[in-house]
């Protein structure tokens, strides 16, 4: 099979034929109709976040089931689903209480023995999807079957930028009806967030970016106001939007701690502040007021993967879409095929696209 290969950090990637061993019991082998490059991609391939080499990179994508293991029971070959970077073991104390998104359990290679290239050498399966490549090899857990009419492009967002910034406002924070919410940085997982906060019934909700244009773009998603950090203060701006009390709900969206830091200061009392962007490894510690938290009740929190149960979140999304109450079209900046993945690499580092989706086949 064909792979984009990651030989050297902020280098192009290299295509190249691999080769992929047959699934075991559990596994099962898709054949990848699209793969959307999330910026935890970009991160990755800058080596933002160490890790080794070579690696095939990508884990937003969709399928075909290919092949399965004799243990397999949930799909089966021609099957169209959602490849998914969590897996779950459904016997963990994780996923038993109700987490599946840590589970502790790693079942399948994220590290090496699923990949290998023409001089025999091991290529690891980033993020045990590794979606730049015409074939993945899964655990079935890490599988969502979707109706056989859902595009593919749209699906491959289902895999993780969407789910992540939508399930932090909704299962992660679980914003009440009417809650102040801040969205800062407007980009994919962003306006995903905006489009959770709206599902939820908040308001304001004040998308806060360094760009006009991608702060139009929020409102187009349901973001009421607009406050530009570059421009203005943006603490005083979410005060006075919000009647001078703060943001019930503050997202963060970028993996940045002085973004956190940001968000904790547009706070109300009893506020919380939900980190959901990851911050590379270089990013400076996080410096918070500590006598504040005693004094205004204010909460800090994480929201890893937006809290998603892939198996229930998957198709409610997908039924929201459907009604017309979800935009999914809207996220997509370009289609490329796979020979031209190194453009939309270039294309989604630079900040010009929400999502750049390579398109298989």
């Amino acid at each position: 099979m064909k792979a984009a290969v990651c030989y050297e950090f902020g280098k192009p990637l290299i295509i190249e034929e691999l080769s992929i061993r047959p699934p075991h019991r559990d596994e099962v082998k898709v054949k990848v109709a699209a793969t959307a490059i999330c910026h935890s991609d970009i991160h990755d391939m800058r080596g933002d976040f160490g890790g080794g080499l070579p690696f095939v990179g990508g884990h937003e994508t969709a399928g075909y089931v290919e092949d399965v293991g004799v243990d397999v029971t949930s799909v089966k070959p021609a099957d169209p689903v959602i490849v998914s970077l969590l897996e779950a073991c459904g016997k963990c104390f994780h996923c038993t209480t109700g987490q599946p998104y840590f589970c502790e359990t790693k079942i399948t290679h994220d590290v090496q023995g699923t990949l290998t290239n023409q001089k025999g050498e091991g290529v690891i399966q980033k993020a045990r999807v590794g979606g730049f490549a015409e074939y993945v090899l899964v655990h079935e857990s890490q599988l969502v079957k979707i109706p056989d009419d859902f595009p593919m492009d749209l699906a491959s967002l289902l895999a993780c930028g969407v789910t992540t910034g939508f399930g932090a406002v909704v299962n992660r924070a679980k914003v009440p009806p009417l809650s102040s919410v801040v969205v800062i940085g407007a980009g994919g997982v962003g306006l995903n967030s905006v489009q959770g906060a709206l599902t939820c019934g908040a308001y304001p909700i004040i998308a806060v970016d360094i760009l006009d244009s991608k702060l139009s773009r929020a409102r187009e998603f349901g973001a009421t106001h607009a406050v530009n950090a570059k421009a203005t203060d943006a603490v005083a701006a979410v005060k006075e939007l919000t009647g001078g009390k703060g943001a019930d709900f503050a997202f963060v969206t970028v993996g940045s701690s002085t973004a956190l830091q940001q968000a904790f200061a547009m706070l109300a009392r009893r506020g919380t502040a939900v980190m959901v962007g990851i911050p590379p490894a270089t990013d400076p510690l996080l410096t918070l007021p500590a006598a504040e938290f005693a004094l205004t009740d204010k909460t800090v929190t994480g929201g890893f993967m937006g809290s998603t149960r892939i198996q229930v979140d998957v198709p409610g999304l997908i039924a929201l879409y459907k009604a017309g109450r979800y935009k999914l079209d809207k996220l997509i900046a370009g289609r490329y095929p796979f020979d031209r993945i190194n453009d939309a690499v270039e294309s989604s580092a630079a900040g010009e696209a929400l999502r750049n989706v390579i398109m298989f086949g």
